[in-house]
């Protein structure tokens, strides 16, 4: 076998295996299978009085499925797009805490996750929208707020002096020819 032939293949195996490891990296790793039984609520922390939804898988997602948990009770999870949905209603008078939901298949087999209730009326806390700069104690709209208040204002100030200060233009004459020779 010649060198130039042992070079165009050898090019050609790094060619392919360039190609085979871009479209691994294009699509992305494969991820192992996952349980085919699962429930899942949605949001995982709600206020007691509203709706929390529901979404679940059995083997067989064409037959409906029972979720239950002692925050809304029980409810039929129905099939729909390849999965089984629900939506329960956590009365208001639920307390606050942590309960367990469970999914029952029709073949046996079950699964389950948590669902955190806050009291009904105000919520413990915040939603979480940031680093907080204008929420908290302080003055009206916050610390950050203020600060770019008067940032602004010392700003337009120090303009001001700035345009006052400026030297005004001098007219200057050029002197008159004709006189004086």
């Amino acid at each position: 076998m010649s060198t130039q032939s042992r070079t165009t293949r050898g090019v050609a195996g790094l060619g392919l295996a360039a190609v085979v490891g871009l479209g691994g990296a294009l699509l992305g790793p494969v991820p192992a299978r996952a349980s085919d039984v699962f429930v899942q609520v949605n949001p995982s922390t709600v206020q007691a009085g509203f709706l929390a939804g529901i979404r679940a898988s059995c083997v067989d997602n064409s037959k409906p499925a029972t979720v239950e948990s002692t925050a809304f009770g029980r409810v039929t999870a129905q099939p729909q797009d390849g999965v089984l949905t629900a939506a329960a209603l956590v009365p208001e008078d639920t307390k606050p805490g942590t309960y367990r939901v469970k999914l029952s298949c029709p073949d046996g087999k079950s699964a389950a996750t948590n669902l955190v209730v806050v009291a009904a009326g105000r919520p413990t806390r915040g939603p979480a929208t940031g680093f907080g700069g204008t929420a908290g104690q302080g003055p009206p709209g916050g610390w950050l707020v203020t600060g770019g208040i008067a940032a602004t204002v010392a700003g337009l100030l120090l303009a001001l002096v700035a345009l006052r200060r400026r030297p005004q233009p001098v007219a200057v004459r050029a002197p008159r020819r004709g006189y004086g020779r």
